[in-house]
């Protein structure tokens, strides 16, 4: 999730673009500032979208690209949601994305015509109400720049491969896609009920890390497992975390980090599940969180459901 700190006030005259004005960023214990060039020589426009900058890709970029597309592949089968098997074609209907770059444009037309969703690029993390506007209006941001080489294995924040790869698929889905939409115009909702950080822990826990049972075994629908060779196994198969069915108050009371693997993964029983418990007004879960402390990222409680990981 591309959150940070709400935008500064309107009254600052502090460029809104600077890296500065965006803040530490909120999601998960990090004080690390945004990584991005927001200012681009003007081209950011205010609601952070910027044009994909394609001829900025270098040879390694695409290399890059095309080593983490093959590895992760490889892996996906058992271990990702079936509806995510089934979107994943669509990313790349031509087969030149396994090899290079993708152009966001390419993407949108076929993007557009399966659920009226657009890809935009934005320069890197974006405030939570920009980026929830941008869900409101069918519209996913997408950070354009690629990781280094020596963060082949593990990158903090998220680039190009995790939202291309990780995203963007399931935007092909249409149940999924209007659920995206209904997120951002709830994200606004919660914004204005100072109930942000809240909605985001639960993105964070069912779009970005969101484990599902699937023909009896555990398997990853979150952007941030798909998109990660080291999270998808760590989030299935390791001892280490524990993985609790998801319940709604729980997982927006717990706290995450976003530069190590998850020490908890929230587990659901199916995608209408999920569509149905979050369906309802949030208001009266937003009030009930205020007199509810906050919970560690590896907290376990009494009343935890817990499910064991899987065998391979």
């Amino acid at each position: 999730m591309k959150n940070g700190q709400p935008p500064e006030d309107e009254n600052s005259d502090q460029d809104p673009h600077t890296v500065e004005s965006l803040g530490v960023t909120s999601y998960g214990a990090s004080t690390r500032a945004p990584r991005g060039d927001y200012s681009r020589n003007g081209q950011v426009k205010a609601d952070y979208t910027c044009a994909q900058d394609y001829a900025g890709y270098t040879e390694a970029d695409h290399d890059t690209y095309r080593r983490l597309h093959a590895r992760q592949s490889a892996l996906l089968v058992g271990r990702a949601c079936d509806e995510f098997i089934t979107a994943l074609p669509a990313l790349d209907q031509s087969g030149r994305a396994a090899h290079r770059i993708p152009r966001f444009d390419d993407i949108n037309e076929r993007l557009f015509k399966a659920t009226g969703w657009q890809l935009v690029a934005v320069p890197g993390l974006i405030p939570e109400v920009a980026f929830f506007t941008l869900l409101s209006q069918r519209r996913f941001p997408v950070t354009d720049w690629i990781r280094t080489p020596q963060e082949f294995d593990y990158i903090v924040e998220p680039d190009i491969f995790h939202d291309l790869f990780g995203h963007v698929p399931l935007l092909f889905n249409p149940v999924f896609a209007d659920h995206l939409q209904a997120y951002g115009a709830g994200g606004l909702k919660a914004h204005r009920l100072g109930a942000c950080e809240q909605l985001s822990r639960l993105y964070w826990y069912t779009i970005e890390f969101g484990l599902i049972q699937q023909q009896g075994q555990l398997r990853a629908y979150g952007a941030g497992i798909l998109s990660s060779s080291g999270e998808l196994v760590h989030a299935l198969s390791s001892q280490a975390p524990q993985r609790i069915a998801l319940a709604l108050l729980r997982a927006m009371r717990t706290r995450y980090k976003i530069d190590s693997y998850q020490q908890t993964y929230f587990v659901i029983d199916s995608f209408s599940q999920l569509f149905d418990m979050t369906a309802p007004d949030f208001t009266p879960f937003y009030r009930q969180l205020k007199n509810m402390s906050e919970l560690a990222a590896d907290a376990s409680l009494a009343e935890d459901e817990r499910m064991s990981p899987r065998l391979n």
